[in-house]
């Protein structure tokens, strides 16, 4: 099974519920779906905003085992990283032409909290293998090698027994300021100044007709559509729009099937064109 999620921590601010309603229902309806897939374990692409991976940025990579840090009141924690098939995996996907990196004990933020809080209910309620997409540091991976990655990961989870959720989060249209920065050496205090003097100019870079024809191709399962929108993100949707690498990568691995959608709903406080998208 594949979903399909938007992240912002606008909507983690959002501690009274006042806006992106129905992105919030859709969300809700993924959820119950998951709960009633009830799956083995997690396979989570995510993107990174520069946190865990700032000096050596891998292209993509396999976490081996990792935690997820303190970030917007959430305490710190660990993942139940499965070691021997995250080490399976990664064996399976050098084997296939995939050159990846190999991750121990990172800290990961949002990018796969969020969906994992969102989609489950808590960290650990599920077994989870991360794997990293570079979708902040230039330069990004093609689509196309995006899209190899997923058919790769679509092998590997062929080959296995079990019920598997695999998550794509991020996207869709939007442009963080700490993101449309070429910089990557900031502290946390100023990076949230950076966003404080933004964030109003980001509200209006929400692009819903990018947006719309990017869910399209993922409805129908485009991939020359796909990998033009994906290679044109950041040009045409904002600097955060590169990380529908990981919808790319999530569709491709459950089978390049077309994705149905939930729920979009730009949500101006939150800077961000938020989608949930599922395969059946």
């Amino acid at each position: 099974m594949v979903v399909c999620a938007s992240h912002s921590p606008g909507m983690e601010r959002d501690v009274e519920r006042m806006y992106g309603t129905e992105f919030r229902e859709g969300l809700s309806r993924a959820r119950q779906i998951v709960e009633e897939f009830d799956p083995d374990y997690i396979v989570l692409f995510g993107g990174d905003h520069r946190r865990a991976f700032r000096h050596v940025v891998p292209t993509f990579g396999v976490a081996l085992s990792a935690g997820i840090m303190a970030e917007a009141g959430h305490e710190a924690a660990g993942l139940a990283v499965p070691q021997e098939l995250a080490r399976e995996l990664a064996e399976h996907l050098l084997e296939s032409g995939i050159d990846i990196a190999v991750c121990r004990d990172i800290e990961l933020d949002h990018a796969f909290a969020q969906p994992l809080r969102d989609l489950t209910g808590a960290l650990g309620r599920y077994p989870v293998i991360p794997v990293a997409i570079n979708c902040a540091t230039a330069p990004l991976p093609r689509a196309e090698r995006v899209l190899a990655l997923g058919d790769a990961v679509g092998r590997f989870l062929d080959s296995k027994s079990g019920r598997v959720l695999v998550i794509g989060t991020g996207g869709l249209s939007h442009s963080p300021p700490s993101l449309e920065l070429d910089t990557y050496d900031i502290s946390d205090a100023e990076r949230a100044r950076i966003i404080a003097e933004g964030s109003e100019a980001a509200r209006k870079k929400i692009k819903p007709a990018w947006d719309a024809a990017f869910l399209e191709a993922v409805r129908t399962a485009d991939r020359e559509a796909l990998v033009a929108l994906t290679d044109d993100a950041h040009s045409n949707a904002g600097a955060g729009a590169n990380e529908v690498r990981t919808w790319l990568a999530a569709s491709a691995a459950g089978g390049g099937v077309g994705l149905e959608l939930l729920a979009y709903q730009p949500v101006e406080e939150w800077i961000t064109g938020m989608a949930v998208a599922v395969s059946r």
